[in-house]
């Protein structure tokens, strides 16, 4: 590619708790996903993020996630197809709303952790999320899994009318089968710059992931994600926008090039 987005998950504070590196981190990406306020965030930080999104000249796009603040919204949760709707629309409209609050377009909808997981091998959830979103509004992005194992994510979304986003993770180890490594396993959150700086230019350029066990997979993104609590977040951003620059792979929103 000649053209790819960088984009970060923010706004993960709640109350007086601190989690990342939001305002430093937001002066090297082009894209934002920011937390709804249910396995993060809260009004008081979805406002500050999407103010500093704005001023920066950064895309936004709401993040929701299961109601599971005590375990970041990496837990699976049974729900109902109608519960799964009500709160992927709850939430994107309350990010929508500060956007508005902020004078700047809601650009795209990512579901976070677990509920962006199950999207890989539950269709109906998958199905359900991205009709969620179209209905709210059919203009906005929705971020899928890139790879093989986001084909059901892709391909439902595709179905639903709704243009999309394939993400790959530079600071994450992938397996064989394309998923991303277990967090408990070792090596499974790559936090060295120069190692995910070449991750992402391979992505970028080649469209490929080396795996845990060598293999070479093919991975079609036009994304790519830092986690924002990732201790060396800062460092990880800094060093893929400058090798990306400087070996001449442009560097910019999603919303802008994605047709």
């Amino acid at each position: 590619m000649s053209v790819i987005d960088l984009n970060c998950d923010m706004g993960e504070s709640f109350g007086p708790y601190s989690m990342g590196y939001d305002q430093q981190v937001m002066e090297h990406i082009t894209s934002a996903n920011i937390a709804c306020g249910w396995h993060a965030g809260d009004p008081v930080v979805m406002d500050r993020t999407v103010a500093m999104a704005a001023e920066k000249g950064v895309s936004v796009g709401a993040h929701p996630g299961y109601p599971d603040l005590l375990g970041f919204g990496r837990r699976h949760m049974e729900c109902s197809p109608s519960e799964l709707r009500n709160y992927v629309i709850y939430q994107v409209g309350a990010l929508d709303a500060f956007c508005r609050l902020h004078g700047i377009a809601l650009s795209h909808v990512k579901p976070h952790g677990k509920l962006y997981l199950d999207c890989l091998d539950r269709e109906e959830q998958a199905r359900v999320i991205a009709e969620a979103v179209y209905e709210y509004n059919p203009e906005l992005i929705y971020v899928a899994f890139a790879g093989a194992r986001g084909e059901v994510m892709r391909r439902v979304a595709k179905q639903v009318g709704l243009r999309v986003a394939f993400e790959a993770f530079p600071d994450r180890a992938y397996t064989p089968e394309g998923t991303l490594a277990p967090r408990g396993v070792p090596g499974a959150v790559v936090t060295d710059p120069a190692e995910v700086a070449d991750i992402a230019y391979r992505v970028a350029t080649e469209q490929k992931m080396i795996t845990t066990d060598g293999s070479v997979i093919d991975l079609e993104a036009q994304t790519l994600c830092v986690h924002g609590d990732t201790p060396t977040a800062l460092e990880l951003v800094k060093s893929i926008r400058h090798k990306l620059t400087s070996e001449g792979v442009e560097v910019a929103p999603m919303s802008g090039f994605l047709k």
